[in-house]
């Protein structure tokens, strides 16, 4: 259950991610991790979603590509940065990124073990696979580092954090 609301100030936070480059195109490069904090997004308007695992099938098919897709009205509502999280390390969120043609437009964020996310109550442990703890499926405006909306899946599929019901909320 999340331990965030509406109207709350973000918990600090660090995240690992691979910056776009034009190296990273022949995908011959990993490129080198940088660590980006949450207090980078003081004074910016900014949408986070988060999917438990690059590469699967509802993150991969259903959740990011709505966001690419309706990306230039994130930035017409006055998004200053769009992200996704995810419990993936930083080289398979970049690797993703790159087969989802994000470029520079979405930040790939890999949030280790979860830890970010279990502290707003945002993580879980599936039992099956052996994944470990991952990300759970949300997704949160910030506009100067206070939570203007919180989206948490309540089942499996893509409602209140995908791309269409954050673009209602601003």
């Amino acid at each position: 259950m999340a331990t965030i609301h509406v109207g709350d100030i973000i918990k600090p936070g660090k995240f690992e991610h691979i910056p776009y480059g034009p190296e990273l195109e022949d995908h011959a490069a990993c490129g080198f991790p940088l660590t980006l904090s949450t207090d980078e997004w003081k004074g910016k308007k900014v949408v986070i979603f988060s999917v438990p695992g690059a590469f699967t099938p509802t993150c991969h098919a259903d959740h990011l590509p709505g966001y690419l897709k309706r990306y230039d009205e994130f930035k017409a509502k006055g998004v200053d940065v769009v992200a996704v999280v995810a419990a993936n390390d930083p080289f398979v969120m970049s690797g993703w990124g790159r087969i989802q043609g994000l470029k520079d437009k979405i930040l790939s964020l890999s949030d280790p073990l979860a830890q970010w996310s279990a502290s707003l109550g945002l993580s879980f442990e599936p039992n099956k696979h052996g994944l470990g703890v991952r990300t759970a499926r949300y997704a949160l405006v910030l506009d100067d580092l206070v939570v203007k909306y919180i989206g948490v899946e309540p089942a499996p599929g893509v409602t209140v954090s995908g791309a269409d019901a954050v673009l209602g909320a601003l």
